[in-house]
């Protein structure tokens, strides 16, 4: 056996033997090139296998592999190509083990396996190959098509790491984070390397942010991979062969987690158990804001905050782009364009408006400049390989760059906001943080990381500078601001960075075509964990016409981040810049936004509690039915609506899909079948939204601003439904923390009901008690006549009907059930 193992291992070393011929040609012509190893060395048959405690190791006499029962339904496996592991470090993932309720390891003949309740893991004893099998079923959900290989890298020293997995043919894969081409990644191949992607294009890749981690669907069930490697990393769904599945990276260790469903809510939900969920945001930080490169001088940002406010269009946030800066160096201000911030900010924050301004990370070299003058005393900034300072022009010009990857540089970056803190800055915005330098793109490879102590080259770290930058601004904010919630928006990042940020898509493109990647680009990152994202809307570049920025504004209606932003060299893009019918109808939508605000505020905490996706695409509604693996334009905001952008030109209808159930036109009441295709209007002043049946939709009074009236009494739309649903109605102070002692109150109703009844209950947990005492109800589509309603049992006398049939009536908040009966 020995013998077949070492022949068979020798065939695969020489696959690659007409590689190995042209790189020595080429060498020979060029000497000064370095010659990258090719020799791929495979696992070969198991030899041992030894237990400690959640961890098996298993070796082919010089390799081994770690294979870590994390849960009941993820376990984690690692390549040691010498048998020596790295140790163990993760910026993704906090705290690797989670409850495991039994596992075990069983030897066979041919075999070994790893249970769980719920997985098995199996390792062949032959040839090393690895597959995960679901124990109800006995389905193979993932395995090997080749044992995990490796190539040592001459010139950095580690491995280059490969694993490659069986494609079925009915095969398809979601999520990958920041992509942007179709949803669903099937015959397509990626790479991550954080990239300042200006203006980009359809499929360009790669983009501006890493999170590898997938989810593949087949069979009607579901997985997920999730690769934690921060090198440059890459993912092939079935594009070289139709047949295989590959993720590889250019050095680090070969470790991933292999995240059972079998439904893909099941997975995204364990990936964020590994990665974290956001925490809960500023409820003004989920307003409509406004943004643009830039809005100086003084009078400029004033002139558009007088705009929205004379216009009755709310708005939350006004941002400062870089030109607020004096000379673009980050932590100070253009005394010209700014003469007095603390008084301006103070005003805007009188009529409602919160002031967010960016910081880059290139700090100019200049001994005058404070903050230069702190990093450099104190050896904060990156360094290269040879001790020279790592040197890069940006915006300020000839720049060095802090380390955040050491814990020491992060805590004096987040220190560094006192002053905007103390002045009343309520948010900032990281950008330019893939790393971006001009010329080069980005670090040199050679460029020193502390890493935490792990220390690396910039190869290592590239991926998640922009995490750990923004970490930085998050940690020191909310240290800053006390029991205040910190708003952060970055534009790069790494898994696990929904912990401290939320992101927009980037520099794209005032055309319909990116409209539609924007909408495809929000539900992709819903879906690889980062739930809080939005796209600049209208375009960053660019410029659009009327009716495409109203499309936009819509569609940015229900996205988690609700931004609009432009360049400099663009007409401006406010929501009232091309007149009517457009301000109109851009009013109608952000008022929207903010009469919804209860439930979109509920559906973060559903988020941020029990790690379901904000955005949710189709596949992930009814995974079952192989035509919703395609399907990509409609998406629900959390489960109870159905959105429905519309992404062509001039279009007055639109063909929609309605998932299983029943839904009513939010516009027109109509009660539609679900399972179905339909055909529904979409004039300009309209975007298709649905409701699901049964849902309570809680609602509270349009305003100019978040907190800007006490809320009186709270608007409950319930819509019918013949079957049992629940629903979540989540509020608290707002913007502070005390949610996470328990200071809030998470209503949830449960609505039943039948041909001749309407049965409404609710439950409350939680200890904060909201002002208000009452519930105003609108409840749509009753089947019968009213002839009775009880509170608590206690009839009411005073309910009527309007004219579109809704009934309504009042009770208190605090009631436990209603009972509506008719004839």
């Amino acid at each position: 056996m020995e013998e077949i193992n070492e022949k068979g291992k020798e065939i695969k070393d020489n696959e690659n033997i007409q590689e190995i011929v042209e790189q020595t040609i080429q060498h020979l012509n060029n000497p000064v090139t370095v010659l990258k190893p090719i020799v791929k060395k495979y696992l070969s048959a198991v030899t041992k296998v030894l237990n400690e405690g959640n961890k098996f190791f298993f070796s082919d006499g010089d390799a081994k592999v770690e294979i870590r029962v994390v849960s009941d339904e993820i376990m984690r496996v690692r390549l040691a190509p010498h048998g020596v592991f790295l140790e163990e470090f993760s910026y993704a993932v906090k705290n690797v083990d989670q409850k495991v309720t039994t596992f075990c390891l069983e030897e066979f003949e041919d075999k070994y396996t790893i249970s769980t309740n719920t997985i098995t893991c199996v390792v062949r004893k032959q040839d090393f190959h690895i597959s995960f099998v679901e124990n109800r079923s006995q389905m193979v959900m993932s395995q090997d098509q080749a044992p995990m290989h490796w190539e040592e890298n001459v010139e950095f020293g580690g491995y280059y790491v490969y694993a490659t997995k069986t494609c079925l043919p009915e095969e398809n894969f979601f999520g990958l984070g920041d992509k942007s081409g179709n949803l669903n990644l099937r015959g397509r191949h990626f790479q991550n390397w954080n990239t300042d992607a200006y203006s980009f294009a359809w499929d360009q890749d790669p983009l501006y942010r890493t999170i590898p981690f997938y989810t593949g669907v087949h069979d009607q069930s579901a997985y997920g991979i999730f690769f934690d490697n921060t090198f440059r990393s890459y993912f092939d769904f079935g594009k070289e062969d139709v047949n295989k599945t590959s993720f590889w990276a250019d050095g680090g260790e070969l470790q991933y987690y292999y995240i059972h469903g079998p439904h893909l809510m099941d997975v995204v939900k364990r990936y964020q158990s590994l990665t974290g969920t956001h925490p809960m945001p500023p409820k003004w930080a989920i307003g409509y804001h406004q943004c643009r490169w830039s809005y100086y001088p003084e009078s400029k940002v004033k002139e558009i905050a007088e705009g929205f406010r004379s216009r009755n269009i709310p708005c939350d946030a006004i941002y400062l782009d870089i030109d607020y800066m004096d000379g673009y160096r980050c932590f100070t201000w253009n005394k010209k364009y700014f003469p007095d911030p603390k008084r301006m900010i103070k005003e805007l924050s009188n009529i409602g408006f919160k002031t967010v301004v960016m910081i880059d990370p290139g700090i100019k070299v200049d001994d005058n400049y404070w903050v230069f003058k702190e990093g450099k005393e104190n050896n904060y900034f990156c360094r290269r390989s040879d001790d020279y300072f790592m040197e890069g022009h940006v915006w300020p010009g000839r720049c060095q760059f802090p380390d955040f990857t050491n814990p020491t540089v992060r805590e004096w970056w987040g220190g560094l906001y006192k002053e905007l803190v103390d002045i009343g800055v309520a948010g900032v915005w990281n950008d330019m943080n893939e790393p971006a330098v001009f010329g080069s793109g980005t670090f040199p490879n050679d460029v020193r990381h502390n890493f935490d102590g792990y220390r690396g080259s910039h190869r290592k770290a590239h991926n998640i500078y922009g995490m750990q930058m923004v970490r930085s601004t998050y940690d020191g904010l909310k240290k800053l601001m006390r029991n205040k919630r910190p708003f952060t928006i970055t534009r790069a990042g790494y898994a696990g960075m929904q912990r401290y940020g939320c992101v927009w898509t980037g520099d794209n493109v005032a055309t319909w075509e990116h409209l539609r990647i924007g909408n495809i680009q929000c539900q992709r990152m819903s879906v690889s964990g980062v739930p809080f994202c939005g796209t600049d809307i209208g375009g960053f570049s660019g410029e659009p016409d009327g009716e495409l920025f109203t499309r936009w504004i819509q569609m940015g209606t229900f996205s988690p981040f609700m931004r609009a932003h432009s360049a400099g060299d663009t007409a401006e893009r406010e929501p009232w810049s091309f007149g009517e019918p457009f301000t109109s109808i851009n009013r109608k939508f952000i008022e929207l936004r903010y009469r919804l605000m209860p439930y979109i505020y509920s559906v973060f905490w559903e988020h941020h509690r029990y790690g379901f996706p904000i955005l949710r695409p189709m596949v992930m509604l009814e995974q079952d039915k192989v035509s919703n693996h395609y399907r990509e334009d409609e998406f629900t905001f959390g489960d109870k609506i159905m959105v429905c952008p519309v992404l062509e030109q001039g279009a007055i209808s639109r063909i929609v899909y309605l998932p299983k159930g029943k839904w009513y036109n939010f516009w027109t009441q109509e009660l539609l079948e679900g399972e179905k295709e339909h055909h529904v209007q979409a004039s300009i002043e309209i975007m298709p939204l649905f409701v699901r049946a049964g849902s309570v939709i809680p609602e509270y009074p349009v305003m100019q601003y978040v907190g800007e009236k006490n809320v009186e009494e709270v608007l409950l739309n319930i819509y019918y439904a013949d079957y049992e649903v629940n629903s979540f109605f989540f509020e608290d102070h707002g913007d502070t923390f005390a949610y996470e002692q328990d200071i809030y109150s998470e209503k949830k109703f449960r609505v039943r009901g039948d041909e001749k009844s309407l049965l409404i209950e609710q439950t409350i947990d939680g200890l904060y008690t909201p002002n208000y005492e009452w519930y105003c109800y609108n409840i749509t589509g009753l089947p019968f006549t009213v002839k009775k309603i009880t509170v608590d049992e206690q009839e009411l006398s005073e309910f009527h009907m309007d004219l579109q049939g809704n009934l309504r009536f009042k009770s208190n908040k605090n009631f436990a059930d209603i009972r509506i009966s008719g004839i």
